[in-house]
């Protein structure tokens, strides 16, 4: 353990046990001070860094066990909650449909690994765009889409995308510190970032907020709904950011061959496998339910996952056993994910998330403002605040329970206040700054093949129009569609 580690594990404590014995404001109950305490605490550890996620996830659940265990109740002061009932509601988001959902998405991710059939639709993609600069950011982006409809992770799609453009790069003879793999790698980082907004499943941060507001307002919002919301931004986002790249780097790049580069990497695949034909027909399978969600069938998304799941694992008919998969699902990432909607809903339900978007939102006048310029402050502290975190999914898990406790204390409203809360969502998976902003970031930092500068360069102007966009939006499209 590094000593900067130590240092910061040391100082989430000491947050920790200070916000315990500051006087306990008349407003907020015992057990809400003292889940904004593990709020603070986590936030520490999720910034610096200071342990795992799946060991921040366990020393989470820990803390609530005990700090609420020995907390009184909200009904009856004279009675605590007992650390039995204190760990149910610690571990209570390891029962949500989310978590499976993102469970099932794990799977489906590592079905497309062990298949290789990610890699065959990408490269395929990209030998169909053509080689010129121009034409290979268009591809990037492209792929960026269509990964993102399959594969439900940021990570794995980086992992996917970035070896395939590193051989395109190696493939021109030039070096990985040259304009060609800054164009690429910056190109894929962010258009990454852009379709974890456009599609419900692309993301487990977008997840999160998903498990709350089924769990606080008892509406799902279905795949397609989704989509028709955030959809048109993400694709409009790409257009723009095809200018902002194309006009940002100019690379110069010697002659040479479609054969001699990306039909080749393709043609080294060999013959598609019948795995990966029965993949593509259950992937089909799944987005054809997902889009028509709640429209020509009754299934949600996490159901129709799992009964993917199901036939994947199938003898003859599926495509791994579970011996095989077991391996390649980073169960850390679940845990992680449950104990942040787990710490959410303990936000939520000990008041500790109302008294503090009282104390901040509400005591700033932001619900006696009009509802555009509300969004406009919101957002510009969501991604202010983005720049201390490494993973969207603990920003959300801190973030939207705050959100949502203001939206309840301002209701009734005259708009949706579950747009609002998913607009929030949004704008968590912007990362678009800085290379510890996101996985996908530091994935492609790690190549060389651009520096922190570089990234910065094209993320402050696409944070800024993707900014603009939110607000624009806010305005007018998602008020037309209903989501406002």
């Amino acid at each position: 353990m590094k000593k900067r580690q130590i240092i910061a594990l040391i100082a989430a404590f000491i947050v920790l046990i200070i916000i315990l014995l500051l006087p306990n404001p008349e407003t907020l109950p015992v057990a809400g001070q003292r889940a904004l305490a593990v709020l603070a605490f986590a936030i520490i550890l999720w910034v610096t860094e200071a342990v795992t996620y799946p060991v921040s996830a366990v020393m989470i659940v820990s803390l609530l066990a005990i700090l609420i265990g020995l907390s009184p109740t909200i009904e009856d002061p004279s009675v605590t909650y007992g650390t039995s009932e204190a760990l149910s509601m610690a571990i209570g988001g390891f029962s949500s449909t989310a978590v499976l959902l993102v469970a099932g998405a794990l799977v489906l991710a590592a079905a497309m690994e062990i298949t290789g059939l990610h890699r065959r639709i990408a490269l395929y993609i990209l030998s169909k765009v053509g080689i010129q600069p121009g034409r290979l950011v268009i591809g990037t982006i492209m792929v960026s889409f269509v990964l993102a409809l399959f594969v439900p992770s940021a990570t794995a799609r980086a992992g996917t995308l970035v070896p395939i453009l590193l051989g395109i790069v190696a493939a021109f003879g030039l070096a990985k510190d040259s304009k060609l793999a800054s164009l690429l790698m910056i190109t894929a980082v962010q258009s990454i970032s852009i379709w974890n907004i456009g599609i419900k499943t692309a993301a487990a941060q977008n997840m999160v907020a998903i498990g709350f507001i089924e769990t606080e307002f008892g509406v799902n919002i279905a795949w397609g709904e989704w989509f028709l919301y955030a959809a048109p931004w993400s694709i409009l986002m790409s257009i723009l950011l095809y200018i902002v790249m194309t006009r940002l780097i100019k690379p110069d790049i010697p002659d040479i061959s479609e054969e001699d580069s990306l039909k080749k990497q393709l043609n080294d695949l060999g013959k598609i496998s019948s795995k990966e034909i029965r993949l593509i027909v259950i992937a089909l399978f799944l987005l054809v339910f997902w889009s028509t969600e709640g429209v020509i069938h009754p299934f949600d998304s996490t159901t129709m996952m799992i009964i993917a799941v199901a036939i994947m694992l199938t003898p003859t008919i599926g495509i791994f056993s579970w011996k095989e998969v077991q391996q390649k699902v980073p169960w850390g990432t679940l845990i992680v994910f449950a104990t942040g909607i787990s710490l959410g809903m303990v936000l939520l339900n000990t008041e500790g998330a109302s008294w503090l978007s009282t104390n901040s939102f509400e005591a700033m006048g932001i619900s006696d403002m009009p509802l555009i310029l509300m969004i406009a402050l919101l957002a510009l502290f969501n991604i202010l605040i983005h720049l201390g975190f490494a993973s969207a999914t603990s920003l959300a898990s801190a973030f939207i329970p705050i959100v949502i406790a203001l939206v309840g204390a301002m209701e009734p409203t005259s708009f949706n206040g579950i747009g609002l809360v998913l607009i929030m969502q949004f704008v968590i998976s912007f990362g678009f700054l800085l290379p510890i902003n996101s996985p996908q970031g530091m994935l492609a930092y790690g190549t060389n093949t651009f520096t922190a500068k570089d990234l910065l360069k094209s993320g402050i102007p696409i944070t800024v129009i993707g900014y603009l966009l939110i607000i624009l939006f806010s305005a007018t499209y998602w008020q037309w569609v209903g989501l406002l």
